[in-house]
């Protein structure tokens, strides 16, 4: 059966001068205020649509490396994923660099790193943004 997600978006003025909030349907975590300064120049208070992709990218991953390590017959204790979406103001995203650290007993480096190029590959966010540049740093705890 087919899940669908929604977040809603209120924008108000223009694409420089405006800012707009962000809020998502599973989350009684209020809003997220997001602009254009914040996406063009970085910013640790403001969100961005990049940042949302990377929240996706990073939870997607975690969960297919963790489901193909289980099924591997290794099974992690933890996987902590970030993802580093690039954006360049009047390119576009560019892409998206996962660096995972991992605790996986009785693994070794070199397996590890072939079944999370694997969940990288099947991750159906990595599939999604398969426009983009999609790189992978894996390593053991």
């Amino acid at each position: 059966m087919p899940v669908t997600s929604e977040a809603t978006t209120t924008w108000n003025g223009s694409l420089m001068e405006g800012a707009g909030n962000v809020a998502f349907s599973s989350s009684n975590l209020g809003t997220f205020p997001i602009n254009w300064k914040a996406r063009s120049e970085g910013s640790n208070t403001t969100t961005t649509p990049e940042e949302l992709i990377a929240a996706a990218h990073s939870s997607c991953f975690s969960m297919a490396l963790s489901h193909a390590l289980a099924e591997n017959g290794t099974p992690p204790e933890r996987v902590n994923t970030t993802a580093s979406v690039t954006f360049t103001p009047g390119v576009g995203i560019s892409g998206s660099h996962l660096n995972v650290n991992a605790t996986v007993p009785g693994l070794s480096p070199e397996e590890f790193r072939e079944i999370a190029e694997g969940a990288k590959a099947g991750c159906p966010v990595s599939q999604a943004l398969s426009g983009i540049e999609i790189t992978l740093e894996a390593t053991l705890a």
